[in-house]
């Protein structure tokens, strides 16, 4: 008799009909939450053009009203299935109405508009986004490795540590790590953060539109493990209040002039820019931010726009080697760890390449 672990891990392709799970993934009605359903198709499937448009009850979501419910799902990005494996695969959709318009909250369609420009695509936008993350108990919204009701010693001991004493959910910080890379997610490194039970994963360097994808498929695949794991996963800018740091989603970026010989004068030019945009960037920046962006624990007020070499405490950061060499690259700390990240890049690379001062 075959077990649920056996039936779990059933390897498909003895099949002779070339069948495979896709699961279409989408983002939900609150711009944070992610959503996903399953469905057969004949495989090897190679692109998300050779997938069907799918539909969902849109009601169900906080997408659509009762009495025209039906949302429908664009395929836009195809990854391999860390949890199925074989030829199996995730799929990133965007969210639209039968009429094929886009629904409010799917923010890639913008996005994509935006990386499609001739003055954008020419300057090769890359992004390297830092995911810091919260993990938690699951019945105490409390976080793991943390007394329950209590807190540990101060901040300090933790930030790269190892250790059972400093280093909280490693276990499923490394299945997350080795599935993104399975999957084919660009992910480049990870690390333990600050605050105790709070990690981060980067994703990067990706070109235009790639970055939204992956960073929303890398989420959903930490989502599904920590539902494994019987752990909740947080991304709240502050999950905890007091003198401990809150989770960002520092983003690097630079277009191909920057990354050229003279480059640094390209990338203060564009930091300009965002000065003079700081507070449209600040309202896109994820929700909540208010509460992380105090000017303390490695941070800029959120009243506040400056930006400096290896300042960590600057809105905008250039590092050392960027200065040196006169090209490069620079890193938006501003955005919080729940920010849209379709939002995010599409609105940096709109206002440092298209955007004009009135």
């Amino acid at each position: 008799m075959a077990s649920l672990t056996d039936l779990v891990n059933l390897n498909l392709s003895d099949c002779t009909d070339n069948k495979i799970v896709a699961e279409y993934i989408w983002v939900g009605g609150s711009g944070i939450d992610l959503r996903s359903k399953a469905r057969t198709v004949k495989g090897p499937i190679t692109s998300p053009s050779q997938l069907p448009k799918w539909n969902y009850d849109g009601s169900s979501t906080g997408q659509a009203p009762g009495e025209d419910s039906e949302v429908i799902l664009y395929p836009q990005a195809i990854f391999k299935d860390p949890f199925r494996r074989g030829d199996n695969i995730l799929v990133m959709c965007d969210c639209y109405t039968p009429q094929g318009e886009p629904i409010p909250t799917n923010k890639r369609y913008n996005a994509a508009k935006i990386f499609s420009h001739p003055d954008v695509a020419a300057e090769v936008p890359w992004y390297g986004i830092e995911q810091e993350y919260t993990l938690l108990q699951k019945d105490v919204s409390w976080p793991i490795g943390w007394p329950v009701g209590g807190y540990p010693g101060p901040q300090g001991p933790y930030y790269c540590a190892a250790g059972a004493d400093k280093a909280f959910g490693r276990d499923v910080v490394d299945a997350h790590y080795k599935a993104c890379l399975y999957a084919g997610v660009n992910i480049s490194g990870i690390n333990g953060e600050v605050m105790p039970g709070q990690w981060e994963f980067q994703v990067g360097p990706s070109v235009g539109i790639s970055a939204g994808d992956e960073i929303w498929v890398a989420r959903y695949i930490l989502e599904r493990i920590t539902e494994v794991a019987g752990v909740v996963l947080s991304l709240d800018p502050k999950p905890i209040k007091g003198d401990w740091n809150g989770a960002g989603a520092h983003t690097n970026y630079s277009t191909k002039s920057m990354r050229e010989p003279g480059g640094y004068e390209v990338i203060k030019k564009a930091i300009e820019k965002l000065g003079k945009r700081h507070k449209e960037h600040i309202a896109a920046y994820g929700e909540g931010n208010e509460r992380r962006l105090t000017g303390r624990h490695e941070t800029a007020d959120i009243n506040t726009f400056k930006w400096g070499v290896a300042n960590r405490g600057a809105s905008i950061r250039v590092g050392r080697d960027t200065e040196k060499e006169g090209k490069g690259y620079f890193e938006d700390r501003r955005p919080a760890s729940n920010m849209d990240p379709y939002v995010v890049t599409g609105m940096i690379a709109e206002t440092t390449i298209l955007w004009k001062e009135n």
